[in-house]
């Protein structure tokens, strides 16, 4: 029951900085010619809108926001990955804290966390649609049919489990790795301050840092969206009658 308080608070104040930014954007959009920070917001928007009409069945109203909180969100806490890693630890030293984790989504209890409640809003959707009998209806006969009971219920119950798992340790596990290379590229400057090879390795560490950071911009994106599209997927498929 170990509370991770630097996880909690870089994520809380995340989230906070993306409700402030949101509602500064929506209090002072403009019609007509809206400025470039305006334009942006809405290519997020019309972006995750698209998403949710391409991948979503029918109507429900909490989707959308949804996806839109969780792409956006997702992305920010991936964003922290940028940020040199020995940075934000180093001013939080001076301030007595000596063990700081400043990117929530390689504490594997932020993307299992999220994962989590996306399954149970699955199954509340599966039960609220499908009804309680529809829902025991599935485990029971499938995917093998009404004579396979047990080997469905095992096989739907693993394919159930696997969601969440899948979802949140995809995230984990991509940004944990971004992570470890760039703490092993920062390692490479370190080393090298000890000896005479300074000189050689400094410059590499620079092109190497670079070259990840730009590379990782585009990981720290794809995993955002995959994690929002595969909620839309699994909430999709709940608000369906058939399987």
């Amino acid at each position: 029951m170990t509370w991770n308080i630097d996880t909690i608070v870089i994520s809380l104040l995340l989230g906070v900085l993306m409700i402030v930014v949101g509602s500064k954007v929506s209090k002072n959009a403009v019609e007509g010619v809206p400025g470039r920070f305006q334009n942006f917001v809405e290519m997020i928007l019309e972006f995750v809108q698209t998403q949710v009409k391409d991948s979503f069945p029918g109507h429900n109203p909490l989707i959308a926001p949804m996806a839109l909180t969780i792409f956006v969100w997702v992305w920010l806490m991936n964003f922290m990955d940028l940020i040199p890693v020995d940075l934000l630890p180093v001013i939080a030293g001076w301030f007595g804290i000596h063990y700081l984790k400043v990117v929530p989504t390689t504490d594997l209890n932020t993307p299992m966390a999220m994962a989590l409640m996306v399954f149970a809003l699955t199954l509340f959707y599966n039960v609220k649609v499908k009804g309680l009998a529809g829902y025991l209806k599935m485990f029971l006969f499938h995917p093998f049919g009404k004579f396979a009971m047990p080997a469905n219920i095992v096989m739907t119950a693993i394919e159930e489990v696997a969601k969440p798992l899948s979802l949140g340790l995809r995230l984990f596990g991509n940004m944990f790795a971004g992570e470890l290379v760039f703490l092993l590229i920062a390692l490479l400057g370190g080393a090298a301050a000890l000896g005479a090879g300074l000189l050689i390795w400094f410059p590499l560490q620079v092109v190497l840092d670079l070259g990840w950071l730009l590379f990782h911009i585009l990981v720290i994106t794809l995993q955002a969206f995959i994690f929002m599209v595969l909620t839309i997927v699994y909430l999709g498929m709940a608000h369906t009658s058939d399987h």
